[in-house]
């Protein structure tokens, strides 16, 4: 074999490896994909591949489970929890990376250890405390809980990006007249764009997966997407067909909103990696 032959066929083995890779860890989520378009006699045959493929389960979820109303919960949450993490964690963590005072560091990781805790071990506490002030069932209480996680990750990520633009430019913008907000308004908020695009993704993204609170703490008026699988599930047996449909249709935002804002993410997770 040539030199170029050999090439060729070292990519050709590079990208079947690839591909076969990526079909292992795709293939649950087509597996899923498939069972929502069976017709509900063929669900209990996993080995039939040849089926009529039907949109009921769909329809079923749409007009008779009325998921549309989860959907609308989901996104009104994770917009208002990812909006106001940002407002708050951003102001926190510029002044966790150019303040000093005797205890920033503990205090940062007190703060940090909030977004340690498993979810399970303060869904009762939260529950209890929801019910005495009226907001169980509420979006208001989930939003809340979704702010005590999504801040301290959001003060996480954004100390490092603020710590990696250089003090000189805050220094060089009060020289020119500007205030301490003015700075982080007209300067730092501006040069740290792709820190916040990456870190809103993510927040974002633990918004609407996030299932523990949502199910604990909601019945019926407040429920989001990936809760609405639980109504499938009954004594008479699981309802395979629409509890795929949901899945999927619970996934495709999260997919597709992955897929147009890649390459913010990863501009935004390599911001201040290499420095000239």
């Amino acid at each position: 074999m040539s030199r170029n032959q050999k090439k060729l066929a070292v990519r050709a083995a590079k990208g079947g490896l690839l591909f076969l890779s990526c079909l292992f860890f795709i293939a649950p989520y087509l597996w899923m994909v498939v069972i929502s378009l069976k017709p509900r006699v063929d669900i209990f045959e996993p080995g039939k591949w040849w089926f009529l493929p039907t949109l009921e389960n769909y329809r079923a979820i749409i007009k008779d489970a009325g998921i549309g109303a989860y959907f609308l919960n989901s996104v009104i949450i994770a917009l208002v929890s990812t909006l106001v993490s940002l407002a708050a964690g951003s102001f926190a963590a510029y002044g966790f990376a150019r303040f000093n005072w005797k205890s920033r560091e503990s205090t940062a990781f007190m703060v940090l250890s909030q977004r340690m805790l498993p979810a399970m071990a303060v869904v009762i506490p939260y529950f209890l405390m929801a019910m005495m002030a009226g907001l169980l069932d509420t979006r208001v209480i989930l939003i809340i809980c979704y702010l005590l996680f999504n801040i301290p990750f959001t003060i996480l990520m954004m100390r490092g990006f603020f710590e990696d633009i250089p003090i000189e430019i805050e220094e060089a913008g009060k020289i020119d007249g500007c205030g301490g907000l003015q700075v982080l308004k007209e300067l730092i908020l501006p040069l740290s764009l792709p820190g916040l695009t990456a870190t809103a993704i993510f927040c974002l993204i633990n918004s609407w997966n996030e299932f523990v609170f949502a199910n604990f703490l909601t019945s019926i008026r407040a429920k989001t997407v990936p809760t609405s699988v639980m109504l499938f599930l009954s004594v008479s047996g699981t309802k395979w067909g629409e509890m795929a449909a949901t899945g999927v249709l619970s996934s495709l935002p999260v997919i597709l909103f992955g897929i147009i804002v890649q390459k913010y993410m990863i501009r935004g997770l390599t911001f201040g990696a290499v420095k000239g």
